[in-house]
């Protein structure tokens, strides 16, 4: 079974850095393969290839952002060096020391390993689901971009990808939504509830198109309250 997303989404991992210099310049990896996360989702070898192909087809490169920031761009990959190998996705990016605020603290932050986690922005386009396991696994990717976080670890990140998708405009899924509620500490019958009666609803409107004007000032109120939502 395929799946196609239009939605923005946020994948976090442990930063391994392979070089960071005075300069600048570093190396690591931005995704790696075969690594299952809370959402039950695992990255299949093969799925940045196409992305990769079309950026550099179009004479651009994507940036290296500060905590998924769009308006805080800190540097940029080398996109002919940013490959595949057998671990995950491996690239060189430059800070803008000179221009970026933010770059001197990402370089100081990776040099002490007190900053550790790269974190990628993407769309999914292609996807299957194991019926049996329940694992999804994302068999084409367009990559937007790579961003140096603070806090990466794969499983935290799900509130960072839900602000994301209702500042776009979008609403996040059922059992992303509920995930989230648990991990805040309702109960598993009360996230359902929650879920059930107030999402499902904005869903359901959404796909239907109607009262556009009502599910948009919903998205809005929830994602303020996101904004003030820490776990």
């Amino acid at each position: 079974m395929k799946h196609k997303s239009g939605v923005m989404q946020i994948r976090a991992f442990d930063y391994q850095v392979k070089a960071a210099a005075d300069s600048g310049l570093f190396s690591g990896y931005g995704s790696v393969f075969g690594n299952i996360d809370s959402y039950n989702e695992v990255v299949a070898p093969g799925a940045f290839l196409e992305s990769i192909a079309d950026t550099k087809s179009k004479g651009r490169t994507l940036p290296v952002l500060w905590q998924h920031r769009s308006g805080e761009p800190i540097g940029d990959w080398n996109i002919d060096t940013l490959k595949e190998d057998n671990h995950g996705l491996l690239g060189d990016g430059q800070l803008w020391l000179d221009d970026a605020p933010y770059a001197k603290v990402a370089l100081r932050g990776m040099k002490s390993k007190a900053i550790t986690g790269l974190s990628i922005g993407y769309y999914v386009r292609e996807s299957s689901m194991d019926e049996k396991t329940r694992i999804r696994t994302l068999t084409k990717l367009d990559l937007v971009e790579i961003s140096i976080v603070t806090t990466p670890a794969n499983d935290d990140a799900r509130i960072d990808a839900i602000k994301a998708q209702v500042a776009h405009g979008h609403l996040p899924t059922l059992p992303d939504f509920e995930k989230l509620l648990r991990e805040a500490g309702f109960s598993k019958t009360q996230s359902a509830v929650i879920a059930n009666r107030g999402l499902a609803h904005l869903l359901r409107s959404e796909s239907e198109g109607e009262s556009d004007s009502e599910t948009k000032a919903a998205t809005a109120v929830l994602a303020r309250a996101l904004n003030d939502f820490t776990l």
